[in-house]
């Protein structure tokens, strides 16, 4: 039946249902921004309530999201309702930023102490992206309904207002950037005459943030005062989105159609073909309903476009399928993980849009039941999207009763296990999964906590998570030269994994079993040697560049200079820096003093030939 598609788009109610909404709107961005400006500030300074994590992410995910929909709901929702939704969004958003800050509260503060792994006081990312995805399609439930005056209201209705508030957040981001953009041009004219007080002025937070919220409250207004033209430049995305739809049937159906003859093997090999798949399935959604629209009156749409809309809703369960099948092996071989958690979010999703697009596509007339399934599919997201950011499905507790079964079992060897994981992926959750590995009698428990030490002492999730070597294996990994000469204590003593950057100090000085030739250089000229380091390669036909340590005047060591070799390779020098024949000469180009400046000289003539070897 047609009952839902038939119905008429009932007319817009008046915007104006509150006095003088347009400055409630401005007034609701200004005041939007200047608390986003002071909780921004107050992350800076390390001040309240940033110190507080279960109350400034909660507050900072409010504010961002809540506000919005209040200045778009202005003029479309009584006083009451307004209110009761706005009260309700901010209450949801604040429980869920409130779980998601419980997530990391173990951790201390990032920047609170060096060398310690802290956590942002803003919500992730995840949250942030889902949440306003889950609110957009939440407000677009809330203003169809009210504007029905019903719980589930005319998929017409529905379909308007989707596209019109997307239009509209689409250019209202467009105008604020712009706005940015007109605002950045005036600084750099006023720079040509040597003002800069604008520049200094776009760089302090209590005026960017303002300003900006202040330009998207305002084309969030100016976009509803103009219906019409949301209307007609929706109307025009969907025409040129449909012409699209025969194409993609022609390229995905052709994959469909290869399978037989390659099998599936080479997509398991891709460790990548379900997020592909996804991506395909998403596809044929977006350009389907790019077609169909509100599926009033098929005859205003191509019939190449009609036959491509009915095998591609076809061809959608096949596609989920696989992917599906996809991500059950991954999930049987290597357990889960966050992100195949989302995945499998994401594939319910699809599956929902693909059985009912597969029966819609098999019965006569212009594809029903399309907007029953697309309804339906909007309240399962949304029910998704609650799982997964609170207690009931949260893809790090999941994943990581996941990997440590898979560990505890036997499935997976301490040495290849990801430890790396439960430290900075699985969030409070793994943490406490270390100190539980320590004490469980788990397969190679030595090997478990000689990792779970390793790990740690990363600084970060992409540090080696490997302690500087004692100094007695410091002393082993450098070759002195010459020979009988001895290290300074304080740079056998010297913690040079904190060092940073830590690119610039050669692995013998972090790594065990890793090893340097060394050599005793007075290359300052100030009488006390200095310490100058080549990495040993095994290869010893290489040589790298070298660095130069010293003494500061408290007794510190670090890196003050690099000792960069010849562009032509010269054979002889591994063998010469192996023998010890290291030695400091004058610089064949003296710098240039200009007043107090010295000023160093760059040769740009060829360096010099290599020695001939000794015959």
């Amino acid at each position: 039946m047609h009952a839902p598609d038939a119905i008429r788009l009932p007319a817009e109610p008046p915007l104006l249902t509150l006095p003088r909404v347009g400055s409630w709107r401005i007034l609701l961005g200004l005041l939007q921004g200047l608390v986003l400006a002071f909780l921004h500030n107050a992350s800076k300074v390390h001040g309240w309530p940033a110190t507080e994590p279960l109350a400034f992410g909660p507050l900072v995910l409010a504010t961002s999201l809540v506000p919005l929909i209040l200045i778009s709901g202005l003029g479309h929702l009584d006083r009451r309702r307004l209110a009761l939704w706005g009260s309700c969004a901010a209450v949801l958003m604040a429980a869920l930023a409130g779980y998601d800050a419980w997530r990391v509260a173990d951790l201390p503060l990032w920047n609170s102490a060096p060398g310690v792994v802290g956590r942002s006081p803003f919500p992730s990312w995840r949250l942030w992206s889902f949440a306003a995805a889950g609110l957009f399609i939440a407000h677009t439930l809330v203003l169809a309904a009210v504007r029905d005056d019903r719980r589930i209201a005319a998929y017409p209705t529905y379909f308007d207002t989707a596209w019109k508030l997307g239009v509209q957040l689409a250019f209202s981001g467009l105008f604020t950037g712009v706005t940015w953009l007109t605002l950045l041009l005036g600084a750099q004219l006023f720079e040509l005459v040597k003002l800069t007080f604008l520049r200094e002025l776009l760089k302090e937070s209590w005026f960017a943030i303002p300003v900006t919220a202040f330009a998207f409250a305002c084309a969030l207004h100016l976009t509803d005062v103009r219906p019409a033209i949301v209307r007609g430049i929706r109307s025009l995305l969907l025409v040129l989105l449909s012409w699209l739809l025969p194409v993609a049937v022609l390229l995905i159906g052709g994959f469909l159609a290869t399978l037989p003859f390659t099998g599936l093997a080479p997509l398991w090999n891709t460790k990548h073909a379900a997020s592909v798949l996804l991506c395909a399935a998403a596809t044929f959604v977006v350009l389907v309903n790019a077609a169909w629209q509100q599926g009033e009156d098929e005859r205003a749409v191509a019939r190449v476009v009609r036959v491509a809309a009915r095998i591609a809703a076809l061809l959608l369960a096949p596609l989920v399928l696989i992917a599906l099948y996809a991500l059950f092996l991954r999930v049987r071989a290597y357990g889960w993980s966050p992100d195949r958690i989302d995945a499998a979010a994401c594939m319910l999703v699809a599956a929902c849009y693909a059985a009912g697009y597969f029966w819609a596509g098999l019965r006569p007339g212009w594809l029903p039941l399309l907007a029953r399934v697309n309804i339906g599919t909007s309240f399962v997201v949304l029910g998704i999207l609650l799982a997964l950011f609170s207690p009931l499905v949260d893809p790090a507790r999941i994943s990581v009763d996941s990997q440590v079964a898979r560990l505890v079992s036997g499935q997976v060897k301490a040495d290849t296990f990801d430890f790396v994981f439960l430290r900075f992926d699985g969030e409070r959750f793994g943490r406490a999964a270390l100190d539980r590995l320590e004490r469980m009698p788990v397969p190679d428990a030595d090997g478990v906590r000689r990792h779970i030490a390793a790990v740690r002492r990363m600084k970060h999730r992409w540090d080696n998570g490997k302690a500087a070597p004692q100094p007695v294996e410091l002393a082993a990994n450098l070759h002195v030269h010459p020979t009988g000469a001895r290290l300074p204590d304080a740079v056998l003593r010297t913690d040079w994994a904190a060092r940073q950057p830590s690119y610039l100090y050669p692995d013998c000085l972090r790594e065990a079993g890793k090893s340097c030739d060394a050599f005793l250089l007075d290359v300052t000229g100030d009488g006390k040697p200095e310490v100058v380091l080549f990495d040993r390669h095994e290869a010893r036909n290489v040589s790298s560049n070298g660095l130069v340590l010293e003494e500061d005047a408290h007794g510190a060591w670090s890196a003050v200079a690099k000792v960069a070799l010849p562009d032509r390779h010269c054979p002889s020098v591994p063998a010469d820096l192996a023998a010890g024949k290291v030695g400091a000469a004058a610089p064949a180009l003296a710098d240039v003093l200009i007043g107090g400046v010295r000023a160093q000289l760059e040769r740009i003539t060829p360096s010099a030939p290599c020695p001939a070897a000794p015959r």
